[in-house]
């Protein structure tokens, strides 16, 4: 599957909402959030993806296998992945897990790589298998399989059990990483790559193409001689697939090990820290550090009642004031600054009326979550921000819209567009956002009636 393309497949919806939950959960509704957040990973990835569809619309067999075959044709690159959830009935209550179905016409080695990889993210593995048609066995049994063509490789993805309370609530709290296993398994299946099981205890990475223990070192902030020290390796070498032992968060929070050169500035810096709170979250007396040594790195500051940030190097009062969304005058004020004047390592106090327009960034936290956090695309808190990268920093904090009803303005919006979607006028939205002109900005956030 060279040159993958991908289709993506929301089970059921309108009319027809599949199977349903005893507390009312609806089979649509979990597949169209599956297939959008899978629709996005794809994007992520760069696989040319199309989604079926992207809202609660009621699409017939028939339809449905139109748009798959619109989207790329008939052709051996292409995967249709159907998402679903299962329904056990009376019959055989209490049963849990993933199953994955292939088409007649492929053999087995996508699915199970999609299977195993579920089973790596903590979903139990049932099967994978393929049904056919009672009367007459050369045919699939569903049609999404049987009426997509003679070259595509469609697969029926079952994350789970919708009858079964626990694995119903399984999915919901770990839809993404389930998604996360299946676009991973999809795109190794296309490189010709097979996704090992991995063991049921300890911390590991599955190696990937491109990777190097160096990067991976760096990623967990060990150095290469201790993650070959933990894994014993004799070489560099690695090879695609390969599984190596990692070391884990501990339960404090994020931990970084001292490497050569190392200084508790520079750490503290790398986290957005003072010296000072590095040392005191751990321990430290003095600033002497040995290699390999293991230091705390949670910022406590963004976590606590009083928000706060430190001063680095370029900052100027008003880059701070744009940045948290607020007014040199008011920090001034509130930090009873009497001249524009800072220094490195200065701690300013931030108005925490703020908050729910500010986001602080999290150990584990990516441009991704927090846009659909705030149900908005990467680009457009990229905009929102002036970023031009996908990198971010622990305690950085970005703007994000408000909890009322607000639009992000985009290329090619004006004030008409904007007021015409929303059922607005434009007098309205330039009172509304005491605006004197027509002119807009991209990534401007606009308040709505």
């Amino acid at each position: 599957m060279n040159n993958l393309q991908v289709v993506v497949d929301a089970g059921h919806g309108g009319t027809d909402s599949g199977a349903v939950s005893s507390s009312g959960v609806k089979e649509k509704d979990l597949t169209l959030m599956i297939a959008q957040y899978m629709y996005e990973e794809f994007q992520k990835r760069g696989v040319p993806v199309t989604l079926v569809r992207s809202t609660d619309e009621t699409v017939s067999p028939t339809e449905r296998v139109d748009r798959i075959l619109a989207a790329y044709g008939d052709n051996p690159n292409v995967v249709i992945i159907s998402n679903h959830i299962n329904a056990a009935g009376s019959a055989t209550q209490g049963a849990e897990g993933a199953e994955v179905i292939y088409a007649l016409r492929d053999d087995d080695t996508l699915a199970s790589n999609i299977l195993t990889a579920l089973g790596n993210a903590n979903q139990k593995m049932r099967k994978f298998y393929q049904r056919r048609y009672p009367s007459d066995t050369s045919k699939d049994y569903y049609f999404i399989h049987r009426n997509t063509g003679k070259n595509t490789h469609p697969v029926i993805v079952e994350y789970g059990f919708i009858d079964n309370p626990e694995d119903l609530n399984k999915i919901q709290n770990n839809y993404k990483k389930y998604v996360d296993a299946v676009v991973d398994a999809v795109i190794a299946t296309a490189e010709g790559e097979s996704i090992p099981t991995l063991p049921e205890s300890g911390n590991y990475y599955v190696v990937q193409n491109g990777d190097s223990l160096w990067k991976i070192a760096n990623k967990y902030g060990i150095t290469v001689n201790e993650l070959k020290d933990l894994n014993g390796l004799t070489s560099n070498n690695l090879t695609v697939g390969q599984i190596l032992e990692v070391p884990g968060l501990d339960n404090t929070g994020l931990t970084y090990t001292v490497q050569n050169g190392d200084s508790l500035w520079k750490i503290a810096n790398k986290y957005g820290m003072t010296v000072d709170e590095l040392k005191s979250l751990n321990g430290l007396t003095s600033d002497n550090l040995s290699v390999g040594q293991v230091l705390k790195v949670s910022n406590d500051i963004a976590d606590s009642d009083e928000k706060t940030y430190t001063v680095k190097s370029v900052d100027s009062l008003w880059s701070i004031a744009n940045r948290f969304g607020t007014s040199v005058n008011t920090l001034k004020s509130l930090n009873g600054l009497t001249s524009d004047v800072l220094s490195i390592g200065q701690v300013l106090k931030i108005p925490t009326d703020l908050d729910n327009n500010t986001y602080t960034v999290k150990a584990g936290d990516s441009l991704w979550n927090i846009a659909n956090k705030y149900d908005i695309t990467v680009n457009e808190l990229k905009d929102l921000n002036g970023l031009t990268s996908n990198i971010l920093s622990i305690g950085q904090v970005l703007k994000v819209p408000s909890d009322g009803n607000t639009y992000i303005v985009k290329s090619g919006d004006s004030l008409w567009s904007i007021a015409n979607r929303f059922g607005t006028s434009v007098n309205t939205l330039k009172s509304l956002n005491g605006l004197t002109s027509n002119n807009l900005m991209i990534g401007q956030v606009l308040r709505l009636p």
